[in-house]
């Protein structure tokens, strides 16, 4: 009776604790430093397994941050540096399913994608510098947030959005750049590898899916579940992937009460 007791206990903090974050972590290095970014895996599985897939096949070697916001995102993956030319887009695979299972507050990383298309994000990724849920967590279907930074990597992020802004035209309009001015613009010197800010490669730290379950992303709250599940049978978002945790927290209620009745 008491080894059971135990384990049914042991079942039941388990079921009250937050276990919402179980998470590959990866590496962002950049020439400004490393950004380290707990994925996650279980509740955004589809998202995640996309960007492992760049990650994995070496796609985001000499990348850059090729677009930078203040006060709303940095973002990278759809480019890669090239000191003849403007940077080279990034060769894409099939689209991903939606899944804006959390909000996109300061410090996640979420997935960008073609206005008016839910389901269009590839390669293209940015990392929130502030709250932004209110724009991002309903409009266009909500953006799907797949991770979120560790440790002291915002200040690495901080920098990068904390950079010039150079306005070269089209999709480059809102590129950052360092040691290169507007005045260089203007002088018709292009940027190079110097200036842009490289992605010097993304790489794996962890695969262990509980490798931060200390993380605990927000809910989006904003937008409601999809009517029709994914195709794999799997939750594509919109909920908080806690739907057993009500379940769990009556277990775990009853479970302490009614051994407390046995202990009398």
């Amino acid at each position: 009776m008491k080894k059971l007791r135990n384990l049914l206990l042991s079942a039941a903090l388990i079921g009250l604790s937050n276990s919402a974050a179980f998470a590959t972590e990866v590496q962002i290095q950049t020439v400004l430093g490393n950004i380290n970014v707990a994925l996650f895996d279980e509740q955004t599985p589809e998202t995640v397994d996309n960007f492992l897939l760049y990650v994995n096949s070496g796609t985001y070697v000499n990348s850059i941050f090729h677009r930078s916001v203040p006060g709303f995102v940095v973002q990278g993956g759809g480019f890669t540096a090239n000191s003849i030319e403007r940077p080279l887009a990034i060769e894409t695979n099939p689209a991903v399913q939606n899944e804006p299972r959390f909000s996109n507050v300061r410090g996640t990383i979420a997935m960008a994608k073609l206005d008016g298309d839910p389901n269009s994000a590839t390669s293209q990724w940015f990392i929130n510098l502030d709250n932004n849920s209110i724009s991002l967590d309903a409009n266009n279907g909500g953006f799907t947030v797949f991770g979120q930074v560790l440790g002291d990597g915002m200040a690495v992020v901080d920098a990068i959005a904390n950079l010039p802004i150079l306005q070269n035209g089209g999709v480059f309009n809102e590129i950052p750049v360092r040691d290169y001015t507007q005045a260089d613009a203007n002088a018709g010197r292009q940027p190079d590898n110097e200036n842009y800010i490289i992605v010097t490669d993304i790489i794996i730290v962890n695969d262990a899916e509980d490798s931060n379950p200390e993380v605990n992303p927000v809910v989006n709250t904003r937008i409601n579940p999809p009517s029709t599940p994914p195709s794999n049978g799997g939750d594509s978002g919109g909920s908080s992937g806690g739907g057993s945790v009500p379940f769990w927290g009556l277990f775990a209620l009853f479970s302490i009460a009614y051994f407390r009745r046995l202990s009398k």
